[in-house]
């Protein structure tokens, strides 16, 4: 491998370092917020190691997926990688499981959404030469979301009793 793909993985698992260092941090924000929230244990540390593994080794399995002839390998997206990973290592071993469950799902969210975010700002260009209706069209479907989840919801609270 030469000097600047071996730069490249240094600077992805850099990154998703970074992420996990987002992810603490949300989860101790949220502890000190919510004191009955998920805890901060050596679990969790190993959890979010885990979790950096896997985006790792799911990076490095896309990278030389990129090289194949066929094309389906070859588009295939990095989060299917990374997921595929964890679900064969979380399926060979309990412990990774256990260790990712020691990790608060929405801590985990936060830092997502904030790249998704980031990631869709670069696309403001793009967005701006779709036509008009797109915005009204993305509108309905974000007001029919709402409305079908608290409805759900609603119906769940009603039917369990609270």
């Amino acid at each position: 491998m030469e000097t600047s793909g071996l730069n490249k993985f240094v600077k992805y698992a850099l990154v998703v370092l970074l992420s996990i260092a987002l992810i603490l941090f949300t989860q101790e924000i949220k502890l000190l917020k919510n004191p009955d929230a998920t805890p901060i244990s050596s679990m969790t540390i190993w959890g979010l190691l885990t979790l950096w593994l896997f985006s790792v080794i799911g990076i490095i399995i896309s990278e030389l997926a990129k090289k194949q002839p066929i094309g389906f390998i070859k588009n295939f997206p990095v989060l299917g990688w990374v997921s595929i990973t964890s679900l064969v290592c979380c399926l060979m071993s309990d412990t990774f499981v256990k260790a990712i469950g020691s990790v608060d799902f929405l801590s985990i969210t936060t830092p997502i959404l904030t790249f998704a975010g980031i990631s869709v700002v670069d696309r403001l260009a793009d967005l701006r030469k779709t036509s008009w209706k797109v915005a009204i069209v993305a509108v309905f479907v974000f007001i029919g979301i709402y409305v079908g989840s608290a409805t759900l919801s609603q119906i769940g609270l009603m039917v369990s009793g609270h």
